[in-house]
């Protein structure tokens, strides 16, 4: 079988990106050659419609532009794929943790990696590879990661002998970062795990974002796939703003096509935000109610009941609105608010959510309220404050709290007030999603519920963690002979409803990675527009110094929430909750 090739310039070691070449790469998605090139086990935990053969995502070419891609890559390959290989479409999966020695890796990406091997989701040959500058043998390597696999999925027999055979796939590279000497090595290692196969390889970068760049460089010039799909999850932070956000993906488009880039952010794996459009489009009691006919406003709520401990240094870079709002709660938002999409296809999802981001008005500083906890005693115990965090420098104005208010430009939702509120070390641990509706038109019961009417409304809550559920608040007369009413909820709870676990939402993610879906993943664009709307204000809060308000490790957080709720008349729905 003939094969084409590339010639790819030499590149300097520097991450910086007037040295990035801008010549094509070999990291560049190549042509899938086999439409069969990888199957599933039909046993799985995940619906027959997710566990598809690799050919309905990879038959079609893979590039940002539409042009055809060359079929084969990368210098020092001479790897010939052979007729045998065409007639029975072998291939392997080589999944390489960049930075494996981390805690990520370690609580969650080898944890996931292994989860997906024992419901039988990974294909028959594969091998997952550590890459980081400590020094570890292989053994080592399955030592540091076997304490944290778990048979936590129905706890089913032969626990063990899954959890060797899974060991036995990982192995470890020790390399620097920036070096392409030490993903030549990496290479080599790969190539004599994939033993001529066609090789699909998959880079999970669980490293510090102003590394990304060199760790893409190298491994696109001395460690891509010459005859199958290379692809590349990249870990928030994209960025500090719309400038550094652009910057990163610029450099990183230099090496890899749009197509290539996943851009994780974990809660969109989750089950109960995956759940929101089902929840929405499904159902016709609830699609004609989500506008602004119906809906008063909209609450996005996260909340920690631990500080920083152990991360001061790395948040006091960026902060609870970086760190949160920025991805996680506009995402949400984002999924919550979009038009019907034309189909289920990630681009059209995607495109959805573009949209209702581009429809939003940018965050103003005065819609906006930044708090920092300070130390407290409780119960005889003393808990410290975020200053106190040796690792964060002692006059630190970043906020670990932050409340906000959002508005969408657009008919659905219009005047609707979607607030969001995020905040470390308070009294409980939790994500929620609160829909209030309006009052009822001229109520007969209003007497019934005092002067407070919005103890009349309804509220849909969907609760993300822990508790995952789904709860509607109702008005209901209170058995007896008098005419009492009383709030009610028609309670979805998922571990009574669906006693099985819920999978990580790692697990899923890494699945669609595997399988070239995108709709869980974040697109250049839809980073951008979200970049857009909250560098303003976080500028302005920079430049001019704001102090954050104080409030007790372990409390709801600074009275300034309270003041901006009221302010759209609005009451935070979580207050009556433990």
């Amino acid at each position: 079988m003939a094969t084409h090739s590339m010639i790819i310039p030499s590149s300097s070691s520097s991450s910086s990106s007037s040295s990035l070449a801008a010549a094509a790469s070999p990291f560049k998605e190549t042509l899938p050659l086999f439409s069969r090139s990888l199957t599933f086990p039909r046993k799985s935990l995940f619906s027959q419609v997710r566990l598809r053969f690799f050919a309905e995502k990879h038959s079609q070419l893979d590039t940002s532009n539409g042009c055809a891609t060359n079929f084969a890559s990368i210098q020092d390959s001479g790897d010939q794929l052979t007729e045998e290989h065409v007639t029975k479409g072998e291939s392997t999966l080589s999944i390489t943790v960049v930075g494996a020695s981390g805690d990520l890796a370690k609580k969650k990406i080898f944890p996931a990696l292994f989860a997906l091997f024992y419901e039988g989701c990974l294909p028959q040959d594969f091998s997952v590879f550590g890459y980081a500058r400590t020094k570890l043998t292989h053994e080592e390597l399955r030592d540091m990661i076997s304490s944290t696999l778990t048979c936590r999925i129905d706890q089913r027999e032969k626990c063990g002998d899954k959890m060797e055979q899974f060991l036995k796939r990982c192995f470890y590279h020790s390399g620097q970062y920036n070096s392409e000497e030490d993903f030549a090595e990496l290479n080599k290692k790969l190539k004599e795990k994939e033993a001529g196969k066609i090789s699909n390889r998959l880079y999970y970068l669980s490293i510090p974002p102003n590394i990304f760049v060199d760790v893409v460089r190298c491994a696109s010039l001395r460690a891509s796939s010459a005859n199958g799909w290379t692809r590349v999850i990249v870990e928030k932070p994209f960025g500090r703003d719309s400038e550094s956000s652009g910057e990163l993906t610029r450099c990183l488009k230099q090496y890899l096509t749009e197509e290539q880039i996943f851009r994780i952010d974990h809660y969109l794996g989750k089950e109960l935000v995956e759940n929101l459009s089902v929840l929405r489009f499904s159902n016709l009691v609830f699609e004609p109610l989500w506008s602004r006919n119906y809906i008063r406003n909209v609450q996005l709520i996260f909340s920690e009941d631990f500080g920083t401990e152990g991360r001061g240094g790395y948040f006091d870079q960026y902060g609870i609105i970086r760190d949160i709002m920025q991805n996680h709660l506009l995402q949400i938002l984002a999924l919550f608010a979009m038009e019907t999409p034309v189909s289920l296809d990630a681009e059209d999802i995607r495109s959805e959510k573009v949209k209702v981001l581009r429809s939003m008005k940018p965050l103003r500083l005065e819609d906006v309220v930044v708090g920092q906890y300070k130390g407290h005693n409780k119960g005889g115990k003393t808990y410290p404050g975020y200053t106190d965090d040796p690792t964060v420098p002692n006059h630190s104005l970043t906020p670990t709290f932050a409340a906000a208010a959002m508005f969408i430009n657009n008919a659905r939702w219009d005047g609707v007030p979607f607030l969001m509120k995020a905040g470390k070390a308070l009294h409980t641990r939790g994500a929620e999603i609160r829909v209030q509706f309006r009052h009822v038109p001229g109520n007969l019961y209003k007497k019934s519920f005092a002067t407070n009417l919005d103890n009349a409304t309804n509220e849909l809550v969907i609760r993300v963690q822990p508790d995952e559920g789904i709860y509607l608040r109702i008005n209901n007369k209170v058995p007896g002979l008098g005419m009492r009413l009383d709030r009610s909820d028609l309670n979805l709870l998922y571990r009574s409803r669906y006693p099985r676990e819920i999978p990580d939402a790692y697990e899923r993610l890494l699945l669609d990675a595997i399988e070239g879906e995108r709709r869980l993943f974040i697109r250049s664009d839809e980073l951008d527009a979200a970049w857009d709307l909250f560098t303003p204000a976080l500028k302005e809060l920079e430049e001019r110094k704001i102090i954050p308000e104080l409030y007790p490790y372990g409390s709801r957080g600074p009275v300034g929430a309270h003041y901006l709720a009221s302010k759209y008349n609005v009451r935070w729905g979580d207050l009556g909750e433990a």
